[in-house]
């Protein structure tokens, strides 16, 4: 395993300037972010695979700092019910399978999208209550008639153009949330899908990540590494489902933290330990997004942290019997 991070809070400035400042850190692999959400200030696509000149900048520029790249992330909703929305999503997402060929990447990340609860919806259903059974209604529309469709499909594409790991990151608000979620999908379009396992999702949902890491196996592609701190009076109020602003820190009932922000040093040590036992040992990849710390502080502390904490040798024999 490698330490590594998303570049996307360094956007305000060139890809020369933050791999330089990584580098310095001694890291030595990124994900950058190529559309959708995360937008493409590091990586457009349109321009990568057109100009080569600036194709081969990009190249260079990695290879003077010892970097590699262990994703290209471009999450968005290519299922939105509305059409200019998906169709955006839709094509960062095959413009980044294009890149991650160019550039011979396995793995892109993105999310499994939200669709409508019907083909007259404008704006995204996230069903999550198994009453009133238009829920129930709503879930077989969008799983049977949209998102496994779309799916089938991205993933045939992908696979042509040599990724071979879509990583979806379980995120509520959207169709693959939890692990039975991700599952569910991997299971009707096949092993091209699996997870960027995101423990900060799954905290505030009252899931243990060493339990999840356990049960998904090697359907993990990929790893954030973001915590949440959870704030006990407001969950015992108002419970874990909250839509307040993420800079009403007071009232909240958890907040994105720094990883060991959230949780100790024992829980990630053992999410590193479980990430070994089932075989994972790609980038851990550091998401800030600590609206308590800087960029640079919050980067920093995660950094010394998990570097003292992933496995990076194999372990070879076991010497002693």
């Amino acid at each position: 395993m490698k330490v590594g991070v998303l570049t996307v809070p360094f956007s305000g400035q060139s890809l020369e300037d933050t791999l330089s400042y990584l580098s310095s850190l001694g890291l030595t692999t990124v994900e950058i972010g190529t559309g959708g959400y995360p937008g493409n200030a590091h990586a457009n696509p349109e321009v990568l695979l057109q100009d080569e000149t600036a194709f081969q900048e990009f190249v260079d520029t990695f290879k003077r700092y010892n970097m590699t790249i262990s994703a290209l992330s471009c999450h968005g909703n290519p299922v939105h019910p509305n059409k200019e929305v998906a169709d955006k999503d839709h094509k960062d997402f095959e413009n980044t399978v294009l890149l991650a060929e160019k550039l011979g990447i396995d793995t892109i990340i993105t999310f499994s999208g939200c669709p409508g609860g019907s083909k007259k919806d404008k704006t995204p259903n996230w069903a999550v209550s198994s009453w009133p059974n238009d829920f129930q209604e709503v879930l077989a529309y969008q799983w049977n008639k949209v998102l496994i469709p779309y799916w089938k499909k991205a993933a045939a594409f992908a696979k042509s153009h040599g990724v071979t790991k879509i990583a979806l990151e379980m995120h509520p608000g959207f169709n693959v949330y939890n692990p039975e979620t991700l599952l569910k999908l991997r299971k009707a379009v096949g092993d091209i899908i699996g997870a960027n396992f995101d423990p900060s999702h799954l905290f505030w949902q009252g899931i243990d990540p060493v339990q999840a890491i356990k049960y998904m196996g090697d359907s993990i592609h990929h790893f954030h590494a973001k915590d949440t701190q959870m704030f006990s009076d407001n969950v015992l109020k108002n419970g874990v489902l909250d839509m307040k602003s993420y800079g009403n820190l007071s009232e909240r009932s958890w907040v994105f933290r720094t990883v060991g922000y959230g949780h100790d040093t024992k829980v990630w040590k053992d999410m590193m330990t479980m990430l070994r036992i089932v075989g994972y040992d790609g980038a851990i990849s550091i998401e800030h997004e600590d609206s308590l710390m800087s960029i640079k502080e919050g980067l920093e502390k995660a950094v010394t942290f998990l570097q003292s904490l992933v496995i990076e040798e194999q372990s070879g024999a076991a010497w002693w019997f």
